[in-house]
């Protein structure tokens, strides 16, 4: 069974990237929705577009456990100004 990376973008252009080991249409993460909650008002909260586009497929689970950590640092998603992704933490110099 295909196995993906994703990348979600939110309407103020966060991102989140995470796996899907069923590759389901209708799976959109496992963010954590308070964290994403603080950034919208109730009123933006009524209409809410996001954006789910396929990064990365493979068939082997190691490869995917791989990438999606290796694509969460190269998008810098784990820093809290650019994504919502809270692992791997993210490392202020």
């Amino acid at each position: 069974m295909k196995k993906v990376i994703y990348k979600i973008t939110y309407p103020n252009g966060k991102i989140y990237i995470g796996k899907d080991l069923t590759n389901s249409i209708n799976y959109f993460g496992s963010a954590n929705s308070k964290l994403i909650e603080l950034d919208f008002s109730e009123q933006e909260r009524k209409s809410f577009t996001i954006t789910k586009e396929i990064l990365f497929e493979s068939e082997d689970i190691s490869t995917i456990n791989k990438k999606e950590v290796e694509l969460i640092l190269k998008f810098n998603s784990n820093n809290p100004k650019i994504g919502y992704n809270q692992w791997p933490k993210f490392k202020t110099e």
